[in-house]
C-alpha cells in the first residue's frame, strides 16, 4: 500500500480548472475563483479542506482516526484528514473534488467522473 503525501495532494488539486497554487500561512494552499478549497498546513501528514459543519461532525464520528478539527478552526467549515489513513488516490480525489466543487463558480467544467 502506497501512503499518500502533500505532492499526491498537490498533484490532484492543480487537476481541477482553474486551480491556482499559492503560499499562505507559509503552506502551500489551492484555490479556485480566489476562494480557498484546500491547504497542506503543518508538517504535510494531513490536509484541511470545506467541510459543511453538520456533514463535519457525521465525518468526524465515523471515521475519528481519519477526520478531525483543531480547536482553532472549530468555528469554520473545514475539516482536516490524515493523509496516512486514507484508502487511496481515488478517496483522495473524491474528498478535494468535493472541497473544489463548493468554491468553483457555476459553469466551471465538470470533473466529476
Amino acid at each position: 500500500m502506497t501512503v499518500l503525501d502533500a505532492d499526491d495532494v498537490r498533484r490532484i488539486a492543480l487537476s481541477f480548472p482553474e486551480t491556482v497554487e499559492k503560499q499562505r500561512w507559509g503552506h502551500p494552499t489551492f484555490d479556485v475563483a480566489g476562494r480557498m478549497f484546500v491547504t497542506v498546513p503543518d508538517d504535510q501528514t494531513s490536509f484541511a479542506v470545506r467541510c459543511p459543519r453538520l456533514e463535519r461532525e457525521e465525518l468526524i464520528a465515523a471515521e475519528p482516526e481519519k477526520f478531525w478539527v483543531p480547536k482553532h478552526e472549530a468555528g469554520s467549515n473545514w475539516v482536516r484528514a490524515r493523509l496516512a489513513a486514507l484508502e487511496d488516490a481515488d478517496e483522495l480525489y473524491d474528498i478535494l473534488l468535493d472541497s473544489w466543487q463548493q468554491v468553483a463558480p457555476p459553469g466551471s467544467a465538470d470533473v466529476s467522473g
